[in-house]
C-alpha cells in the first residue's frame, strides 16, 4: 500500500466522530450467529478494499472470481477512494460492507466501540496465522479479525541513478551517516536523493532508530531527546536539499516520485513492486534494509485484517471468503501480484524463498515494530501528521511536546 494511503487509511481524525454517530447494535444486520438468511452458499457479498494500484485491485477481482466458481457466492469488490471515510459512512447508514480492509491503527478503535464481529477465532485456519499478527488483531484476549497480510519498510534504490553517480555495492548505506552521504551524492538538478511520505508512518521510523518510542507500557514517551534526534536528522537532510517529500516533487506518493525519476531513493514497503511493474516497468531498482540509527535497526510492520461488521448476517459466507483468501496458495498469488508478505506461517516461509528480491523486507521482520495504534491514537497521529507538514522549519522539541500532551490525554481516555 502506498504512502498516501497509509495516511488515508489510518490517521484520520474524523473517525472517532463518525463511529460514535453510528448505531453499534447491529440493527438490520442479523443476530450475529452466522445463521441469518444470507449465511449459506449463493450469498452476494460486498468487499471494500483500498488499492495501491491496478495490481492489487486486479488480484482481488480474479481471486473472488475463483471463489465464486468454487462456492457459488457472488462477490463485489469495491475499491475505496478514502477507505476510512467510506467505511464510516457505511456504518453510519447501517449498511457496512460484508468484509473490509481494516488497518493496524484502526482495529482497536473499531473493536472497542463494538463495531466488529469477533469471527477470526472460529475460522478453520485460525491456528495458521503468525502469532504476532493474531495478537495485534485480538481485543480483550479474543481474536477478532483475520490478518490479511503485512509489510515492512525498506529503502529502494534506483540503479540507473546509482550507477550514474559512480556508486557501487559497497556504498549501499547501513548507517545514518552513510545515508546522508549517498543522498547528497544522488541529488542533482533533476532528482532528489531521498523521498518518502511526510507522515508518522515514515518519519517515526527515524525516531525509533534514534532509540525513541512513543509509548512505553502505560507511559507516553514522545517528548524525549531520542525522538528529537530522529526528527533533527531528517531536518538536516531537508536543509541539505537531499530529502524532499512527494508533494514538493509533484508526486502523490514516494513510489510515484521514484518511478518518475524525481527521487533516486525512497522508503516504501513491498507494495512498491507491483506499482513499479504496472506503472513504471522500465524502472530498475533494488530494495535494501533501512540503515541503522544511533539506537540500532528499526522498521515498521504494517498489517491489515479482514474486518466484518458486528451481527453480520453473511457471517458464514464472509468467513468462507476469508478462509479462501488466506490459504497459502492465494496469499502467494497476492504476494506475487502486489508484494505484501503472507499472514500465515506457511505462506510467509514460502514467500521468503520464492521472492529473494524481497529479502530486505523479510529480514526486517526480526526487528520491526508496530506503530502506535491504541484506541484513540489515530486522531492524535493525524494531527501530528499535519504538524509534520512544517517539519523543515519547525522546532523538533516543540512538535514532540505537543504530541506528548495529546497522546497522553488519548491514552488516559482509552484506559479510563
Amino acid at each position: 500500500m502506498k504512502a498516501s494511503q497509509w495516511t488515508a487509511l489510518g490517521l484520520t481524525g474524523a473517525l472517532a466522530v463518525t463511529l460514535t454517530a453510528c448505531a453499534a447494535d447491529g440493527e438490520g444486520s442479523g443476530d450475529g450467529s452466522g445463521n441469518g438468511d444470507g449465511a449459506s452458499g449463493g450469498d452476494s457479498l460486498s468487499v471494500l478494499i483500498a488499492s495501491s494500484g491496478p495490481a492489487e485491485a486486479g488480484y482481488y477481482e480474479e481471486a473472488v472470481a475463483r471463489f465464486t466458481e468454487e462456492t457459488g457466492t457472488e462477490v463485489e469488490i469495491v475499491v475505496a477512494n478514502d477507505l476510512i471515510q467510506q467505511l464510516g459512512q457505511g456504518f453510519a447508514g447501517n449498511n457496512p460492507p460484508d468484509l473490509f480492509y481494516l488497518p493496524w491503527d484502526q482495529f482497536e478503535t473499531y473493536a472497542a466501540q463494538g463495531f466488529l464481529e469477533p469471527y477470526a477465532g472460529d475460522l478453520a485456519n485460525a491456528g495458521d496465522f503468525l502469532p504476532a499478527l493474531v495478537e495485534q488483531f485480538s481485543y480483550e484476549d479474543e481474536f477478532y479479525c483475520a490478518p490479511k497480510d503485512f509489510s515492512t519498510l525498506g529503502l529502494q534504490i534506483n540503479l540507473e541513478a546509482w550507477e550514474a553517480a559512480g556508486l557501487t555495492d559497497a556504498d549501499v548505506p547501513t548507517t545514518w551517516d552513510e545515508l546522508q552521504t549517498v543522498a547528497a551524492t544522488l541529488t542533482t538538478g533533476d532528482q532528489v536523493g531521498l523521498s518518502m511520505g511526510r507522515e508518522y508512518a515514515r518519519v517515526g521510523v527515524f525516531m525509533n532508530q534514534a532509540g525513541g518510542q512513543l509509548v512505553d507500557g502505560d507511559t507516553v514517551t514522545a517528548d524525549t531527546a531520542e525522538n528529537a534526534a530522529g526528527l533533527e536528522y531528517l531536518q538536516g537532510l531537508i536543509s541539505d536539499g537531499s530529502l524532499v517529500f512527494p508533494p514538493d516533487l509533484e508526486a502523490g506518493w514516494g513510489g510515484e516520485a521514484f518511478g518518475l525519476g524525481r527521487a533516486a531513493m525512497v522508503i516504501e514497503g513491498p507494495w512498491i513492486n507491483g506499482a513499479m511493474a504496472n506503472d513504471f516497468p522500465e524502472r530498475e531498482f533494488i530494495s535494501v534494509e533501512l540503515p541503522a540509527g544511533p539506537g540500532g535497526e528499526s522498521t515498521y510492520s504494517f498489517a491489515t485484517c479482514w474486518g466484518m461488521p458486528v451481527g453480520s448476517d453473511t457471517r458464514d459466507s464472509a468467513s468462507a471468503l476469508v478462509e479462501f483468501l488466506t490459504t497459502p496458495e492465494e496469499q502467494l498469488l497476492a504476494a506475487e501480484a502486489f508484494g505484501v508478505i503472507p499472514s500465515t506461517t506457511a505462506g510467509a516461509d514460502t514467500y521468503a524463498s520464492d521472492f529473494p528480491e524481497n529479502a530486505a523486507f523479510v529480514a526486517g521482520v526480526d526487528y520491526a515494530v508496530s506503530p502506535v495504534a491504541f484506541n484513540g491514537a489515530a486522531a492524535v497521529m493525524s494531527e501530528f501528521n499535519t504538524e509534520l507538514e512544517q517539519l523543515g522549519s519547525a522546532d523538533a522539541a516543540s512538535l514532540l511536546a505537543t504530541l506528548q500532551g495529546n497522546l497522553q490525554a488519548a491514552l488516559d481516555s482509552a484506559q479510563g
